[in-house]
């Protein structure tokens, strides 16, 4: 897992600057995790999501964004509760996913929406 600045977001995600319409800048599926350092529910998933990137090493990148430190992220996706997640297929549109959502609820979104077995 990598935390990511707005810098390495527009980089390794979306650059919004650059374009409006929405353009996946990754190489694979991803999930940014929309989170709080003060937040019980985000530190909850975070050993969760931490699982999860150990078992789908190498074709699913799952990236943080801490709210409070990037507030222009949190605005572009108008982010409202924390956690949320980001689900991001490769191609294709993301989907937002509020709360904390159970290891198994979060393995069926990455096999049906992200298309990584």
């Amino acid at each position: 897992m990598e935390n990511l600045t707005l810098e390495s977001f527009k980089r390794k995600v979306f650059d919004f600057e650059k374009s409006k319409e929405w353009k996946f800048a990754g190489v694979r599926p991803c999930i940014v995790d929309f989170y709080a350092d003060w937040c019980g529910p985000c530190k909850m998933l975070s050993p969760v999501l931490a699982e999860l990137a150990d078992k789908y090493a190498g074709r699913l990148d799952i990236y943080k964004v801490n709210t409070e430190e990037e507030p222009q992220l949190s605005s572009l996706f108008a982010i409202q509760s924390i956690p949320t997640l980001l689900l991001i297929p490769a191609s294709g549109k993301p989907q937002l996913v509020r709360g904390a959502l159970p290891k198994e609820s979060l393995e069926k979104a990455i096999e049906e929406v992200l298309s990584v077995k």
